[in-house]
């Protein structure tokens, strides 16, 4: 499986690995093919939801 990173965008992590979206779910991001989640970075949408993104990479990496 090719890494995901912070940097990838929601869509582009979402092309990459469709099994991170139930997480991204479980995290508050509900709208996962709303256009701003196609052009922000994980780590941008961590932290306009008020996340930890070392939590949240950690469950990623977990899959």
């Amino acid at each position: 499986m090719a890494e995901i990173t912070k940097e990838m965008t929601i869509g582009e992590i979402l092309r990459t690995n469709p099994d991170v979206a139930p997480i991204l779910m479980n995290a508050g991001m509900h709208c996962l093919g709303c256009p701003s989640a196609q052009g922000e970075s994980l780590e941008e949408a961590a932290m306009v939801h008020g996340m930890n993104i070392d939590d949240l990479m950690a469950q990623i990496e977990a899959l």
